[in-house]
């Protein structure tokens, strides 16, 4: 199968360089909403399945022109929201950004009993994702849309496709509505077809935010 994963729209998190990852958190900015609103347009070519998004509002409301547009119903899942910050929740100074991240990339390194700072280890983050994933495989889709998180779309993509790993995840930035397309499935591994390093739209979307911890190279 073909898995689209997609980082949400901007949000005003985003804006203010904030770790963000608490439920329900934001809605989309005025950028985020035209991000998501370039969707369609840009995926015209894919023959689209199902549409999957995070529990978390900004990627529900990331879908909506892409729902709009396919007549497709998007079905939540429990798996595929942010990586939390735990006691990093809500900092804005580089120190508390590098330790996140640096965490998130250990676990893609394999190093998943690595802890986040009052939240979890990397055995939780990949047995809620993968299970998620697997979910949307056994469904039997051609082509699916996940819309998710920066960080967690970079740490799943860089540990579980067989052609990049937790370097090339590490400096390939992933901004608003940027997509990692994947082929395969769950029992014989994915490979990457390509990771977009602009939001869809090009340039003119692209926004200026204070330090985008989740989606910068580092």
């Amino acid at each position: 199968m073909k898995l689209l994963l997609i980082r949400h729209g901007q949000t005003p998190g985003n804006v203010a360089g904030q770790l963000d990852t608490a439920f329900p958190g934001p809605g989309l900015t005025g950028l985020g909403e035209r991000q998501a609103a370039a969707l369609p347009e840009a995926l015209a070519a894919e023959s689209i399945d199902a549409l999957y998004t995070s529990t978390l509002l900004r990627t529900q409301r990331t879908v909506l022109p892409l729902a709009k547009a396919t007549g497709l119903e998007p079905t939540i899942l429990d798996g595929v929201h942010e990586i939390e910050a735990g006691s990093l929740e809500k900092k804005t100074d580089h120190e508390s950004h590098l330790r996140y991240m640096n965490t998130v990339f250990a676990w893609t390194d394999g190093d998943l009993d690595v802890r986040m700072p009052g939240a979890y280890t990397g055995h939780d983050f990949f047995a809620r994702f993968d299970a998620s994933v697997e979910e949307v495989a056994a469904a039997g889709h051609e082509t699916a849309v996940i819309v998710s998180h920066g960080a967690a779309i970079r740490c799943w993509a860089g540990r579980r496709a067989s052609d990049i790993d937790a370097v090339f995840a590490r400096t390939h930035q992933l901004p608003n509505t940027g997509i990692v397309a994947l082929e395969g499935d769950p029992a014989s591994g994915w490979r990457v077809l390509h990771w977009d390093q602009l939001p869809v739209g090009g340039t003119a979307l692209a926004g200026q935010t204070a330090e985008d911890p989740t989606g910068e190279a580092l």
